[in-house]
């Protein structure tokens, strides 16, 4: 009871006008919220699962032109056969063609230069010591635009398979399809 006398009081004294809206309602101007965008995956390398095994991924980014970034939005960029080297403390990005945006006027454009990954030293330097262990190597498995809309490349430390791991995994990729199946047909 004691509360509703001071709310009441309180509309008295602040006296907003005549309006005939409710003195106390406040109304609260903002922007409206934008729903963070999801990540739009551009390229993905779907060989490098067949021909490595995956050991561990890291996300790095990639140092573009202007014109690049706007090929890479509209989807042409070529990652299959791209690989990672560590030189001079740099990781760079090879044999990844990224062709000319159709608009761009830049007329010495090299669709196949070599990029440059950002990544920390700590990560470089872990990169560095893992590909001088016999049998592994760094590539790229998906380029895509994170929720801010900067380009992203997911790298990967691999090991090459030999033919017979590729057999099994297709082997143990079927097995498991006709699994669901049949699980899928028992519950109809």
């Amino acid at each position: 009871m004691a509360q509703k006398a001071g709310v009441a009081e309180l509309a008295d004294a602040l006296d907003l006008g005549s309006s005939g809206s409710n003195p106390l309602e406040v109304q609260i101007l903002s922007r409206p919220k934008t729903l963070p965008q999801p990540m739009k995956t551009v390229a993905a390398n779907r060989k490098a699962f067949h021909l490595y095994e995956i050991l561990e991924k890291l996300e790095a980014g990639i140092s573009l032109k202007g014109c690049e970034v706007k090929s890479i939005r509209s989807g042409k960029i070529d990652i299959k056969d791209g690989f990672v080297s560590i030189q001079n403390g740099e990781a760079l990005l090879f044999n990844v063609r990224i062709p000319q945006y159709h608009q761009s006027t830049n007329l010495k454009y090299d669709p196949a230069r070599t990029r440059k990954l950002l990544l920390n030293k700590q990560e470089i330097k872990r990169l560095l010591g893992k590909t001088t262990q016999k049998g592994f190597s760094v590539v790229p498995v998906e380029v895509y635009f994170n929720k801010r809309g900067i380009a992203k490349v997911q790298i990967a430390l691999v090991k090459g398979k030999k033919q017979y791991d590729k057999k099994e995994t297709k082997k143990r990729r079927d097995i498991d399809r006709e699994m669901r199946r049949e699980f899928a047909d028992k519950f109809r």
